[in-house]
């Protein structure tokens, strides 16, 4: 059982940015963004990314963590604001805390379903506070079950253990062509994000994004290795949309346009558009994908603004909206959401991306992967940070580690 817990304010591995500030042309200055902020609760354009620490002491003295923080783009599309650590510790010293010393650590979903009901006065902590919980929750069972947290997730749901790798992509950051290089250099399997996170990163009707595929479509093909064919995915944060006024049709053009240049190697295209709201977002998805497919193209549309909560995710599985959706990991809440949110997809014939934030920690990056490989997601993000090497090596070595742990107990099923 737990005997007490403890808090601590620490960093996340990026920065928290005000996309609408970004959208509206702030210019950037090296690492900072010119300009007032837009969205509440924004001191600045970007923020160092701030974290809190939750560590649950065990009756035989073992401390075990869990990291709450929010995406890069808080507040933006639908998401939370900005995590609130004051208010936070407060509940973690109160009722919060309390629920947690009386959890017995022997049902997993049942205890979490306990933890995060409505408080006393109806309100819930958010949902970064949730994550961040449910790592050490499910850490918690993990030692006490002598078990990896993949096993205890893959107990809880019933779900076969399969010790199958799971793809990395690796996002870019500012540094898109130094970074798209390292990422190239390491064999990445999916890469490179891109960040096209403003109006002059996409250029008049997408040319200098267009550029940029092009250039990551040569970069790769310029290695000469044939057995090295990764995915290209890209994020538009919304910019196709914004230049050809959300015209369905102008954006599947220019996606095929694009899916042209980068051939023969797969294209991913997240966020084409924003078009404000989960409905519309799921309504100009699904019109993106019909004209994508009248006109013979491949490419495939990948689901992120709008598409925060387990529900969210559910409609869009459900509508078939897109091909594939992004998990944004600290915006689901529990990671036990988070595995339900790839069971969801699979259900659906959508591919499931387990995602999160450059914003994370290395500690919440390590748990995703156990969730990742539990559920056998399509995919799952190198994090945190944007700087590459770090992200492929946390996310990299854990799955590794992972995986030969797995391998003594169910050998059979194991693809490295």
């Amino acid at each position: 059982m737990i005997d007490s817990v403890l808090s601590v304010p620490i960093q996340g591995a990026f920065f928290y940015d005000d996309q609408a500030a970004i959208r509206a042309g702030r210019m950037s200055d090296g690492p900072l963004y010119l300009g007032e902020p837009l969205t509440r609760g924004f001191r600045s354009v970007r923020m160092p990314a701030h974290a809190l620490s939750v560590g649950l002491k065990l009756t035989d003295g073992h401390v075990v963590w869990g990291d709450m923080m929010c995406v890069q783009y808080a507040a933006a599309a639908g998401r939370e604001p900005l995590l609130d650590i004051a208010l936070t510790r407060s509940q973690l010293e109160g009722e919060v805390g309390e629920r947690l010393r009386q959890l017995p650590l022997q049902s997993l979903r049942a205890e979490l379903d306990m933890l995060f009901a409505p408080l006393a006065d109806g309100s819930r902590i958010s949902l970064a506070a949730e994550f961040g919980l449910s790592q050490a929750v499910l850490q918690a069972f993990a030692y006490s079950m002598r078990c990896t947290m993949a096993e205890v997730l893959t107990q809880a749901y019933a779900l076969p253990l399969v010790a199958r790798r799971v793809p990395i992509y690796a996002q870019s950051g500012d540094d898109r062509r130094a970074n798209a290089r390292k990422m190239i250099m390491k064999r990445t399997e999916i890469l490179p994000h891109g960040l096209i996170n403003s109006p002059a990163k996409f250029g008049k009707d997408g040319a200098e994004f267009l550029e940029y595929a092009g250039w990551v479509a040569d970069a790769v093909l310029g290695e000469k290795d044939p057995g090295y064919l990764p995915t290209l995915h890209f994020d538009l944060y919304g910019n196709a949309g914004a230049s050809f006024d959300g015209d369905p049709a102008r954006i599947a053009a220019f996606i095929a346009k694009v899916e042209k240049r980068v051939a023969p190697m797969p294209l991913n295209i997240e966020s084409p558009a924003d078009y404000g709201s989960v409905d519309a977002q799921i309504g100009g998805f699904a019109a993106i994908k019909r004209e994508l497919k009248s006109i013979g193209s491949q490419a495939r549309i990948v689901a992120d603004e709008w598409c925060d909560s387990l529900d969210d995710i559910k409609r869009y599985a459900e509508a078939s909206a897109v091909d594939i959706v992004q998990i944004k990991c600290p915006d689901v809440g529990s990671v036990t959401r988070s595995l339900e949110a790839i069971l969801l997809c699979k259900e659906h014939g959508v591919g499931a991306h387990m995602g999160g934030s450059c914003s994370e920690t290395d500690l919440s990056a390590r748990v995703c992967v156990h969730v990742a490989v539990a559920g056998q997601a399509d995919m799952q993000l190198a994090k945190p940070g944007m700087g590459v090497d770090e992200a492929l090596s946390i996310v990299g070595n854990e799955q590794q580690k992972l995986l030969a742990e797995l391998s003594l107990k169910s050998p059979a099923t194991v693809s490295a």
